[in-house]
């Protein structure tokens, strides 16, 4: 198929047998010509791989995985092995082990969750394989000698209603569907408790903060809708908060017998805190609104206070609401820290927060926030060498509209003449999800190595609110790619790297924009590092029986049944919009079992490029003219974008 065209009637009744032909015939000469080009790279493989292993052994192994405290015991994992000790206990080493993957043959998996049973009876674990979207949810008994109690299948959450009870959804093709509740003393036995009918949401379960109410929540990317499940009566049916209502968000904490709940109601459409007095969204009271431009990232209950994790301009921020005092305390966290994580700490009574900062070049490091003493404690867990040598600046970048982009830069303290250094530029904007910043050992070989490193935050992600995500999907995708564009200008206009210098490197939807400037701009850029991108939007969001299309149809439209759509989709769609001119050089890694993203689509965009640079390159038959490397790795394991240390090592 062309793909300046929507295909016609003949096109699309290509039997599937005679594409799948065509599929393994591509995906068969990709690897052959992966197989040729990979070994020229072996000497420089071979010296980052060491140098990688080096950084890791100094930073990420020793840096803890978090605790789990229940009053006297301790909770953590470690390489695939989960231990048991008591708190104050300075030497872990005498820790039990409660359980570990390999003894149960699931030595290739990873743990993705813990839960303790409130009385520490039973213990549930969630394993998930490289090679899989679904994970097994392993119910330990604990005691003695820990056994397992029950094995289920393909689920993607779960939580402790009671000593006893247990709630799960399952996953199905990428759906998150269905509710079930299972006990394990005297009549044991497991019930359908919810299901979901619309294929645009998506059920999850978790617990609040004082144990007190499950809660079952179904979201789409707009809207949601939450069921309480009480604790004290777990076998009771759940009962509604507040029926969903389309472009209201809402999500629900308790403390001290009322319901507080996170929401979009209201004007302007970001994040609230809010107090139900009484039912129906119209009585709910204001406790607390986000100031402009500034997006929740984490939100905790303790008894008396609530602590916020916000970002602003690229900033980091706790703000404390004391329900005692009905006091807002802003607390600004140090300039390089671009990532939190909760430390999880089930204790809602606690008077300190525990969590860890970091960013992609400084390992995680952990701070406690004490109420009582109303600051911030830096904690030295380990001794891990700290990193000095690297500068962090923030820069907003205006976009074609004047809106201002913030871009987050790092660069070595010692690096001379900045505008001959290799620039790395990242990007992502979709889904109101923010671009990864949480540490990678890559990422701070390359500051050593001289690179400069970019995170350019467009709109689309969720960096600066609900607002920005608002402003950069369905019919306003264009504007994250303006935004890009206007990031990688004003780098190279402040003397950060030249275009002969500079690649950029998106993974997933973040190919959509890469993907889209590397057709509209390429003299921008010297080379384009693309994981498992999504570059076939229009052939992707035709097929409805793919299993996102529908729930993804609030990103990106429906092109199937507007007009308007279809044509704007397939303004900046990759795929469509590739054209005979010099490209820069281009890296692809991509995963033969993605459920996310077809592989059909990469394997099309990469001949297609590949034909578009040749047909340039011979028309134009200068002196000295560049013809762009374009290569394809495609992994028979891994699944989207999701990896160990070792296979993202390789990588």
């Amino acid at each position: 198929q062309e793909g300046t065209r929507v295909p016609s009637e003949r096109e699309q009744n290509t039997s599937p047998v005679t594409s799948d032909i065509l599929h393994k015939k591509l995906l068969k000469s990709e690897q052959e010509n992966w197989n040729d080009i990979s070994p020229t790279y072996k000497a420089i493989t071979k010296r980052i791989k060491e140098k990688l292993e080096e950084l890791h052994n100094m930073y990420t192994l020793h840096s803890g995985s978090p605790r789990m405290r229940f009053g006297e015991n301790v909770y953590f994992e470690e390489n695939g092995y989960i231990y048991l000790t008591k708190a104050g206990d300075v030497d872990e080493g005498n820790a039990d082990i409660l359980f570990s993957t390999e003894d149960l043959g699931f030595s290739d998996a990873f743990i993705q969750r813990i839960r303790i049973s409130p009385d520490q009876r039973y213990m549930a674990i969630s394993l998930k394989s490289e090679n899989s979207e679904e994970a097994t949810c392993i119910i330990m008994k604990l005691g003695n000698s820990p056994v397992v109690e029950k094995v289920i299948p393909s689920v993607f959450s779960f939580e402790w209603a009671a000593d006893d009870v247990l709630y799960y959804t399952t996953q199905k093709n990428l759906k998150c569907q269905n509710v079930f509740m299972t006990t394990f003393t005297y009549q044991k036995y497991t019930k359908l408790v919810y299901t979901e009918q619309d294929a645009r949401f998506f059920v999850d379960i978790y617990c609040t903060k004082d144990r007190r109410f499950l809660t079952i929540n179904s979201n789409s990317k707009t809207t949601s809708e939450v069921w309480l499940v009480d604790c004290r009566h777990p076998f009771e049916s759940p009962t509604l908060v507040q029926a969903r209502t389309t472009g209201v968000i809402y999500h629900i904490e308790h403390r001290k017998d009322q319901l507080y709940i996170l929401t979009t109601y209201g004007e302007p459409a970001e994040y609230k805190a809010i107090l139900i007095a009484s039912s129906g969204m119209e009585n709910w009271q204001l406790v607390y609104a986000l100031e402009k431009k500034t997006k929740l990232v984490d939100f905790e209950m303790f008894s008396d206070d609530c602590i916020m994790f916000l970002k602003n301009a690229g900033h980091l921020y706790l703000n404390v609401i004391s329900f005692v005092s009905h006091s807002v305390q802003s607390i600004k966290l140090p300039t390089w820290a671009c990532e939190f994580e909760l430390e999880s700490h089930p204790e809602h009574t606690s008077s300190t927060c525990y969590f860890q900062l970091s960013s992609p070049v400084h390992p995680p490091k952990h701070f406690a926030y004490s109420f009582k003493e109303n600051n911030l404690i830096e904690q030295a867990v380990q001794e891990v060498p700290i990193i000095t040598n690297c500068h962090t600046t923030r820069l907003l970048a205006k976009s074609k509209d004047e809106t201002l982009v913030p871009i987050t830069v790092f660069h070595n303290k010692n690096s001379k003449e900045l505008h001959r250094r290799p620039l790395l530029v990242h990007v992502y904007g979709a889904y109101g999800i923010d671009l990864n910043m949480s540490f990678k050992e890559e990422k701070l070989m390359l500051i050593d190595e001289g690179w400069i490193l970019a995170y350019c935050h467009v709109r689309g992600g969720g960096e600066q609110g609900l607002g920005w995500h608002r402003d950069g999907c369905q019919h306003n995708k264009l504007k994250g790619l303006h935004d890009l564009r206007a990031c990688i200008t004003l780098l190279h206009e402040l003397g950060l790297s030249q275009p002969k210098h500079t690649a950029l490197a998106a993974a997933s939807a973040g190919g959509v924009l890469a993907g889209a400037l590397c057709n509209t701009d390429p003299e921008l850029i010297r080379a384009m590092v693309l994981q498992a991108p999504f570059v076939d939007v229009l052939n992707t969001m035709m097929k409805t029986h793919l299993p996102l299309t529908t729930e993804e149809q609030e990103e990106w439209g429906n092109p199937l049944e507007d007009e308007k759509c279809l044509k704007y989709i397939k303004s900046y769609c990759p795929l469509q919009n590739i054209k005979p001119q010099c490209y820069p050089s281009v890296f692809i890694t991509a995963y033969e079992n993605d459920e996310r993203v077809p592989l059909t689509g990469i394997l099309q965009y990469v001949q297609k490029l590949r034909k578009a640079a040749l047909d340039h390159a011979s028309r134009t038959s200068k002196k000295g003219n560049w013809l762009p490397n374009i290569i394809l790795d495609v992994q028979a394991n891994g699944s989207h974008c999701d990896s160990s240390w070792e296979h993202s090592l390789n990588e």
